[in-house]
């Protein structure tokens, strides 16, 4: 088993998630709720690229995970897989966001799909280093 763990980058979420959150399931009430919207997704999107460049690369949180238990290489290369899909999904957002044609219902889902996705590659993160760190494979005596 690996014993000495990396720290898992915390980047993804960042504390204005929670008003992204409410955002998603708020009405979508005069006539600054886009720009509100926009502020609050700022930080996201600094927090995920800040993210990005942490686990990626030769240098980064991912490869040290495979060099630690090359038995993950599949789950690192579906969380980076995944920052591709993050990242259009933020750039949608901010798109659909200052079109005025879009609707506020349509808004509202693309928030929810992408704090889903958020979500979802926090989880896969957290659990592949549990696996990696965590897992005893047995072995040893």
């Amino acid at each position: 088993m690996v014993t000495s763990p990396i720290q898992q980058p915390t980047a993804v979420l960042p504390s204005a998630a929670g008003d992204l959150r409410a955002l998603g399931r708020a009405p979508a009430t005069g006539p600054r709720w886009r720009e509100r919207l926009l502020t609050d997704l700022d930080p996201v999107r600094r927090g995920f690229t800040e993210h990005v460049r942490v686990t990626e690369g030769a240098g980064g949180h991912y490869a040290d995970l495979v060099r630690a238990a090359p038995r993950l290489d599949r789950g690192v290369r579906l969380l980076v897989g995944e920052h591709a899909a993050i990242s259009a999904a933020l750039a949608a957002l901010q798109h659909a966001v200052h079109l005025p044609g879009v609707s506020a219902a349509e808004v509202r889902a693309r928030t929810r799909d992408l704090l889903r996705a958020l979500d979802r590659h926090r989880r896969l993160g957290a659990h592949l280093l549990w696996e990696a760190y965590q897992a005893d494979l047995g072995g040893e005596d």
